[in-house]
């Protein structure tokens, strides 16, 4: 495709969906500071607020691993004819990750004490013959 075609599709797709996602943010906000939402829902909408942003704090994480793994490699010329930064780069991305799954683990079981997770089976609407 043009490229003078695919650069205004694509800013204009982004806007759209910028603008999509703070508008959806918004209306959950207002929902839950009305009040007009039960307890389950604002648990929904809470955790799922918070998961977002887990995975914010996941991949600026493993951007700054990848990053440093670039600046340490350019900091040493030796390691960019053998492919060094490349598995320097790897492994610091892997750090990354496991310090997050750590990370991850505290902040959802703190949020699993706060909202718990709601039940899929509802007993009090089972009817017993």
């Amino acid at each position: 495709m043009n490229p003078d075609v695919m650069i205004p599709l694509v800013i204009f797709g982004s806007v759209v969906a910028i603008v999509k996602i703070l508008s959806d943010n918004k209306i959950r906000r207002q929902l839950i500071d009305k009040g007009q939402v039960d307890d389950r829902a604002r648990a929904f909408l809470t955790r799922d607020a918070e998961l977002a942003r887990l995975s914010s704090l996941k991949w600026g994480m493993v951007l700054i691993a990848l990053g440093v793994g670039l600046l340490v490699s350019y900091m040493n010329p030796d390691m960019l004819e053998d492919g060094g930064t490349f598995g320097l780069m790897l492994v610091l991305a892997g750090v990354a990750f496991l310090i997050y799954y750590a990370v991850a683990q505290k902040h959802l079981a703190r949020l699993d004490e706060k909202y718990p997770a709601p039940s899929t089976y509802d007993k009090s609407s089972h009817i017993s013959a």
